[in-house]
């Protein structure tokens, strides 16, 4: 048995120092939170700014975490790739240091601090788990990087637990299926009052991510232009920020819908909940995915779901719990969003269904899986106190 006082997280997220607390992106923090829980001290090696976090970033809870501080890197431009080259061996000596005073590594990928952790922690001989943080199988396009990821993960030289979305065929034996949450019991009472919402007027459409090209949002935008031609009354809400969004303003505008169409910008976690309050469907249409949270938020706030066909995506939306398309394909969008608005009955049916479904996952659940594959996979002795789910603003 190994009895764990300082745990080291390897991670690619950007975190932020700002009045007296640290932030990060909301779901992560709320997962890092519980992992916190577990254990007495917990370092995090990632990237750290001294300024205002985004809107939807949320302060850690958990008074036992600190940073080690690591350089950001990354990009797709030539300079970017060279800059990473250059500063690789800075990379390695802030990590290693870090790894030398921990008693256990969790890293996470994918993820350039991720893929470094790979091949460093296993010569620590440090009890060591890693998580995989998006889709686990592969896709036509997928960077080289991810691929290499998985596979050092897969392989003999990591040799330890690794959580990936989902269940695959072909698995080594240390590839531990996980299904995390983003909503903690409070949340998701409030989603259970939700109800499957009959089209009343308008087909309330939503989108929530962040608006980069992977994203796809510019599909479900056409898509719902097919629909608006068609007379059919529909009216689109996207929640998030990115570098896509003055392109999407100009396909709104250009598709002869921007009237029908609300840019929300990033709000704050409890803001995202209202929208899931009031739509008819949700819609992801990413090239890519792992554990998509605006499905599984959108399913549990009753609203009918339509995903790409990507990833974990299909397991979500099984036994008639949704709609899947294919990521690019504005037709078939189309065609789901045709069939939501025109059968709003089985919509409803489709609806309870995937609410029934995700209701099952929440942070008190995530917490106690989490214990259990480290206590009974990894030999440790955990801290003994029950999950404390605290309630943040952002």
């Amino acid at each position: 048995m190994h009895r764990i006082q300082q745990l080291l997280i390897v991670s690619h997220v950007p975190h932020f120092a700002h009045a007296g607390g640290i932030f990060a992106y909301g779901p992560y923090a709320r997962e890092i939170d519980i992992w916190a829980e577990l254990f007495p001290r917990v370092v995090i090696a990632a990237p750290f700014r001294d300024e205002a976090p985004p809107p939807d970033a949320l302060r850690f809870a958990q008074p036992n975490i600190s940073i080690a501080p690591q350089l950001q890197t990354g990009g797709m431009s030539v300079a970017s790739k060279f800059l990473q080259i250059i500063a690789l061996p800075i990379h390695a000596w802030r990590l290693a240091k870090s790894m030398r005073h921990a008693d256990a590594i969790h890293v996470r990928c994918p993820g350039n601090l991720g893929l470094l952790g790979c091949v460093i922690s296993p010569l620590f001989r440090r009890p060591r788990i890693a998580k995989y943080a998006g889709q686990w199988n592969t896709w036509e396009h997928e960077p080289l990087t991810y691929r290499l990821q998985k596979w050092l993960l897969r392989s003999n030289w990591w040799g330890a637990p690794v959580l990936v979305y989902g269940r695959w065929v072909n698995q080594p034996p240390h590839v531990v299926p996980f299904f995390p949450s983003v909503m903690d019991d409070r949340q998701m009472q409030r989603a259970s009052l939700a109800q499957p919402r009959m089209r009343n007027g308008a087909l309330g459409v939503l989108f929530v991510g962040r608006l980069s090209q992977a994203k796809n949002v510019d599909v479900i935008l056409r898509a719902v232009a097919v629909l608006v031609r068609e007379q059919k009354h529909l009216e689109v809400t996207i929640v998030g920020d990115g570098p896509e969004r003055a392109s999407l303003e100009t396909i709104a505008t250009t598709e002869g819908i921007r009237p029908c169409v609300t840019f929300a910008g990033a709000v704050p976690q409890e803001r995202v909940f209202d929208f899931y309050e009031q739509a008819h469907v949700v819609v992801l249409a990413s090239e890519t995915e792992g554990w998509p949270k605006a499905l599984s938020e959108g399913m549990a706030f009753a609203a009918v779901c339509i995903g790409s066909n990507r990833g974990l995506v299909p397991q979500m939306l099984a036994d008639d719990r949704g709609l899947l398309v294919e990521p690019g394909s504005v037709p078939e969008l189309a065609s789901a969003l045709r069939h939501v608005y025109n059968d709003p009955v089985a919509a409803s049916r489709m609806a309870q269904a995937a609410a029934e479904w995700s209701r099952r996952f929440t942070l008190g659940e995530f917490s106690r899986e989490l214990r259990r594959v480290l206590e009974d996979r990894m030999r440790m002795i955990l801290a003994q106190k029950p999950p404390t789910l605290v309630t943040r603003n952002a």
